[in-house]
């Protein structure tokens, strides 16, 4: 790749090119921002972030979720520190381990008990094993759009193939099994009617339904949730919700809170603890009792745990996300300061003259210029995606920092006058992409 050095310092050029040289891909993951706005981060504070050249983002990737309480918050980092001191890792129960599973229990609705992983991925791979485990089934079924991570079972219809009610499964990924492409079933979200047919239909070979209850940025229609979940129920069925997003972001109970839902398996990670690599799988007792070691051998055990899993120094740092988060006001802030974020974005399209939306809920929503109303993954690809993502590319470039094309994160350290100066940026930018 040819590096685009205008702007950039000699440093900063000479560490992007480092990257391509040493990482796939130039980068640490599966997340890439475009050329031409592409960066190295020297340090993140609060709700900003600087590149190797000094210059400041107003930061709404917050490192795809996880940084609810924005960069090196205090109570964080004291936390953290305090705990480096006693050792990172044991591979044994420690205090602050038991301490945040207590909490995630207190938390959760569905919660009996919590196994601790180590990834958003790793805890939906749990939750669909432990389904398949209790249930002596094999069949999943997700809905078009909806994003579970990178597991072989995860990585089928996350974006809309066709305009049939249900779809074959289509897989994303090469290297997936394709025998797994026979144990998927895919049905539109917010789509009552096909969902709970193909669990009837499939009852007898069907271990789970997994779904985010807030799929990315489509917010559920009036009934779908607890259409899916009692038609479920009545077929022995396990609920999974995908709350690596949602949960304790849009409510102290997450999305099952929010959307007054109840699950029977939910997976956690992201804002649980605030930065470090920490998720974690919640759900009634029975059926997570069958990934206890103490019943190794029999035939019923689910394998699941990990090397680093539950490490003393993620769930310190997670004990002090969540004692910040149960404050009193504070998700009622979050939504506020998001929804005005969103409202004015609304109101800037309706200035420049474009449709840009902002469908959602206030602490995670995603921009996009369309004139059809959001209701399923199909309704956002008729929008005019080319445009959303220069929109994007041009926030990046004024110094709003988000994934571009797709969501916006807020944090607790976001303020008015953070909203106040994205809104300039966003009018100046959407008006390029309209010129």
């Amino acid at each position: 790749m040819a590096i685009e050095t205008s702007g950039r310092s000699a440093e900063h050029v000479r560490l992007l090119e480092a990257a391509e040289g040493a990482l796939v891909g130039g980068v640490p993951g599966l997340f890439r921002l475009p050329d031409e706005i592409q960066l190295v981060v020297r340090e993140g504070r609060g709700s900003k972030l600087y590149d190797v050249d000094g210059r400041e983002y107003i930061d709404y990737l917050l490192g795809s979720g996880p940084l609810i309480l924005g960069h090196a918050h205090p109570a964080i980092v004291e936390a953290v520190s305090r705990q480096a001191k006693l050792g990172s890792h044991y591979f044994l129960p420690s205090e602050p381990t038991i301490q945040l599973a207590q909490k995630i229990r207190d938390a959760v609705p569905c919660a009996d008990l919590v196994r601790f992983v180590g990834s958003g991925s790793e805890a939906v791979t749990a939750a669909l094993r432990m389904a398949r485990a209790f249930t002596g089934r094999d069949k999943v079924l997700k809905f078009e759009g909806g994003y579970h991570g990178t597991s072989d079972y995860a990585l089928y219809d996350q974006k809309p193939h066709g305009s049939a009610p249900e779809t074959t499964a289509h897989v994303e990924s090469a290297g997936i099994p394709k025998v797994l492409g026979g144990e998927m079933l895919v049905a539109p979200f917010n789509d009552l009617e096909t969902s709970t047919r193909l669990i009837a239909e499939h009852a007898g070979e069907l271990a789970a339904v997994v779904l985010e209850p807030l799929q990315r940025c489509v917010v559920p229609t009036y009934g779908f949730l607890d259409g899916v979940l009692r038609v479920a129920r009545e077929h022995r069925v396990v609920t999974v919700f995908d709350e690596v997003v949602t949960g304790f972001r849009l409510a102290w109970g997450g999305g099952q809170e929010y959307y007054s839902a109840l699950c029977d398996l939910a997976a956690y990670g992201k804002a649980l603890s605030g930065g470090y690599a920490l998720a974690a799988v919640a759900g009634r007792r029975e059926i997570m009792a069958l990934s206890d070691p103490r019943i190794a051998g029999r035939d019923e055990y689910a394998v699941l745990g990990g090397t680093m899993s539950g490490n003393p120094l993620s769930t310190a740092a997670a004990l002090a996300t969540l004692g910040e988060l149960e404050k009193p006001g504070v998700y009622e802030r979050l939504h506020a300061i998001g929804n005005r974020l969103r409202d004015g974005l609304v109101a800037v399209g309706e200035i420049v003259g474009l449709p840009l939306q902002a469908p959602g809920e206030g602490p995670c929503f995603q921009p996009l210029i369309s004139e059809h109303p959001v209701t399923d993954a199909r309704a956002i690809s008729r929008g005019d995606l080319a445009a959303t993502y220069r929109f994007g590319v041009e926030l990046v470039r004024g110094g709003v920092l988000l994934s571009v094309g797709t969501k916006m994160y807020v944090s607790t350290e976001h303020t008015d006058e953070d909203i106040d100066r994205t809104l300039e940026i966003a009018e100046r930018a959407l008006r390029r992409v309209r010129g």
